[in-house]
């Protein structure tokens, strides 16, 4: 599904995560490629964050679910401000999964130009490897390489 990335491949240094039993999956998925997102197994609902309970029916019949790893920018901003030293500039985005409407991550976009990003545009999930067994995923515009 989706690529892979070095770390220092697009921004030096991203934090990491802290895993805990519930998000695991989301942060460590991109080792084969998956996005994966919680789904309850009574309602079918997607839930993220990952949570030990599904937001619609309270039910705790909710486990990582693959994903398509495809979704559209919903909104975006184009940072100029090197917070990072080394970094240059970069987008982030809020990306709205084809899984269900409303169901959205916070994310960055790479391959792309600042001037290129528009409303709605098709992204697809490429993974940044940050050690640990964790990859953080990242979007570019659908067919990049």
């Amino acid at each position: 599904m989706g690529g892979r990335r070095r770390v220092g491949d697009v921004l030096p240094l991203r934090l990491k995560p802290f895993l805990d039993p519930d998000n695991r999956a989301f942060w460590t998925g991109g080792a084969g490629g998956d996005l994966m997102v919680h789904r309850c197994d009574d309602c079918g609902w997607w839930t993220h964050p990952p949570r030990p309970r599904c937001r619609r029916c309270l039910s705790t019949r909710v486990r990582p679910r693959r994903t398509a790893g495809r979704g559209r920018v919903a909104t975006f901003t184009v940072n100029h401000q090197p917070w990072i030293p080394g970094s240059d500039l970069y987008i982030v985005a809020l990306v709205e999964l084809v899984e269900q409407a409303g169901l959205f991550l916070t994310t960055n976009l790479v391959d792309v130009d600042g001037s290129e990003v528009e409303l709605g545009m098709e992204v697809e999930v490429v993974f940044e490897e940050a050690g640990d067994g964790i990859h953080l995923p990242l979007f570019r515009p659908v067919g990049r390489r």
